[in-house]
């Protein structure tokens, strides 16, 4: 009864830990897609959709997609896991078209000014997500529609799903830190802002990490 008596408050700790760790994610992918929209002014120029759309992509649409399966902060938790699913892949699919859309902008804004392509760890990284992305998006069919998924077995496919989007995840939190880094991003901020700013997609892809790791462990305990 002593141990019980020890173990709920720590439970009670975790529990709140959990959720205002979910809570600051979900603000955070908000504050930041906010402050790029207005630091970007978007239609002022073909460059100015491009920061917008990928802040779009992997700040808010994936990391909410994400957050859709958190038994913790997920505003859907009450919805079935057959609504969660249709949920994530939905935006997962936002996530691919504004992240294709912001790649299509940036090309053609240096096809415009006659700048080669690709010459930058940020460039180089960021078509390596996106195409990431694409197929991560393409490979979780199966696991929306099942009929697809013959011969194969779903619980493998979810734990492959789940390793490769957590991939996908964190190479879009590097493209963004590597965005925060270009000239055009730290003439617009100043030192003691760029900090505030880079913290966002660390913390978020931080806390991703540990949700998804955190479920897996859990369901190999119960499992063994």
């Amino acid at each position: 009864m002593a141990q019980n008596k020890e173990s709920e408050p720590e439970s009670r700790l975790y529990a709140f830990t959990r959720v205002a760790s979910a809570m600051l994610t979900h603000f955070l992918g908000v504050a930041l897609t906010v402050f790029v929209a207005v630091l970007a002014r978007p239609g002022t120029s073909w460059f100015s959709w491009h920061p917008l759309l990928m802040t779009l992509a992997f700040s808010l649409f994936m990391t909410e997609a994400i957050l859709v399966f958190s038994p913790h902060g997920s505003p859907m938790r009450r919805f079935s896991h057959k609504v969660k699913v249709r949920i994530h892949w939905l935006l997962q699919c936002a996530c691919l078209l504004c992240a294709t859309l912001g790649l299509a902008a940036i090309l053609y804004n240096k096809h415009l000014q006659g700048k080669p392509h690709f010459t930058s760890w940020h460039g180089l990284m960021g078509l390596l997500t996106v195409c990431a992305v694409g197929v991560q998006s393409v490979a979780a069919l199966p696991l929306v529609y099942h009929s697809l998924a013959k011969g194969w077995s779903l619980a493998k496919l979810k734990r492959y799903h789940a390793a490769s989007g957590l991939v996908a995840y964190l190479l879009g939190a590097v493209s963004l830190l590597l965005g925060m880094s270009s000239v055009w991003f730290k003439a617009s901020v100043s030192d003691g802002v760029w900090y505030l700013v880079a913290l966002c997609p660390a913390l978020c892809g931080l806390i991703v990490m540990n949700q998804v790791t955190s479920a897996y462990v859990a369901k190999k305990r119960l499992q063994s």
